[in-house]
């Protein structure tokens, strides 16, 4: 049977262990509060600069003469003779006589038709005296009144067409003798001569092909997308035509005649009609052939500005408000190129745009921006610390 001392003495230990714990425990010091700092992301900016902005529809084309022919024999013949400017490359004058055929036998062909005529009117003159003899014999005669036969008219008639179609004769001669001459219809440059020297040519043989050099012309295509962009279908509006002349890059201005109106079965593209008056006259000769790229300058938009597509989110564009914090503004893209967008909005409040990327942006959040003297202190600091490792 325990005795009293054994149940006691672990009672007096358990509180005696109580009472030392609660002495230490409030003998503990408190332990320190710690200031809790506001995370405040740093980001840069940049001004938005807004102006009256231009769109300009980019395309490409080969710039061609408005009017090519291709030269055509009429008569046929030797060639006799070749105009020294008939050669490719070189540039002639309207009524310029580019090649002559041997014109001989059409010489004689005239001089045929024109005695015939001579003839014929020789035996028109007769015929008429003749009818006026009639006339006065039946006018002697009173018991009777004269025929068409007897007035001699039919072979009046008879003389009258056959006179006709002699001076038709001589028409047609006196025209084969002038096509013995191949003449340029307009101021032009020869594409290419088909003919030589003591060639034999027929009716409707190749002579050459000439074009003309006082308007150039580009078709330039043109997606139904781009149309909106620009006015009146693009007619009339000024095109900027870029290339390279003798190594060298050169523009010429141009202006939309046209729009022919029709998409293309195979491309699906509209196709507009650029000129340039006088390309060879130019300082620098706008060269038939050559391949240029285009900027057709289109509506212009009030207000507008230009910013990289990437920083474009659902919410619009994050910018910096006066008081430092985010605000994300609506806008209205009106134009998507490659790397950048045309944008509409109202940036009379804020136009602190930022292009640094954030975590977790929300509207309203606080922010502070990196300025050059910041950037140096930083820059300084690490310079600093680096030297100190060596």
């Amino acid at each position: 049977m325990a005795t009293k001392k054994q149940i006691l003495l672990p009672l007096i230990l358990l509180v005696v262990a109580i009472v030392i714990t609660v002495i230490l425990v409030q003998m503990k010091a408190p332990p320190e509060k710690k200031t809790i700092k506001e995370y405040t992301p740093v980001v840069k900016t940049i001004p938005i600069q807004t102006n009256d902005f231009p769109l300009i529809v980019h395309s490409q084309g080969t710039v061609i003469p408005k009017e090519s022919t291709i030269l055509v024999a009429q008569v046929g013949g030797k060639i006799t003779q070749l105009s020294d400017a008939f050669n490719r490359g070189d540039f002639i004058k309207a009524g310029d006589v580019l090649a002559w055929i041997d014109d001989s036998d059409y010489q004689t062909q005239l001089i045929e038709a024109q005695a015939n005529l001579a003839s014929a009117r020789a035996s028109l003159q007769e015929e008429k005296a003749k009818g006026h003899v009639a006339e006065k014999e039946w006018q002697q005669i009173s018991n009777a009144s004269p025929s068409e036969l007897g007035l001699r008219k039919p072979q009046l008639a008879h003389e009258v067409a056959k006179v006709r179609a002699a001076t038709a004769g001589v028409s047609r001669a006196q025209r084969n003798l002038e096509r013995t001459q191949i003449i340029a219809p307009y101021d032009a440059i020869v594409e290419s001569k088909q003919v030589g020297l003591g060639s034999f040519v027929s009716g409707g043989s190749v002579i050459g092909e000439v074009a003309r050099v006082d308007v150039g012309e580009i078709r330039l295509p043109i997606t139904d997308k781009d149309l909106q962009y620009l006015i009146n279908q693009g007619v009339d509006a000024q095109v900027v035509l870029n290339a390279q002349f003798n190594g060298e890059p050169v523009q010429w201005q141009g202006v939309i005649v046209r729009n022919e109106g029709i998409i293309d079965s195979k491309s699906r593209m509209n196709y507009l009609v650029a000129q340039v008056k006088t390309p060879y006259k130019l300082a620098n000769p706008l060269r038939f052939g050559s391949y240029v790229s285009a900027d057709i300058i289109g509506v212009t938009v009030k207000n507008a500005a230009v910013i990289p597509r990437y920083l474009i989110e659902e919410r619009g564009i994050a910018l910096m408000t006066t008081d430092n914090t985010l605000h994300f503004e609506p806008i209205e893209i009106i134009r998507q190129e490659e790397s950048h967008v045309v944008i509409s909005a109202d940036f009379s409040k804020y136009n602190q745009l930022i292009t640094s990327t954030l975590d977790v942006p929300l509207e309203g959040m606080k922010l502070t921006t990196l300025d050059i003297e910041d950037t140096a202190v930083v820059m300084n600091k690490k310079a600093d610390t680096q030297g100190g490792a060596l």
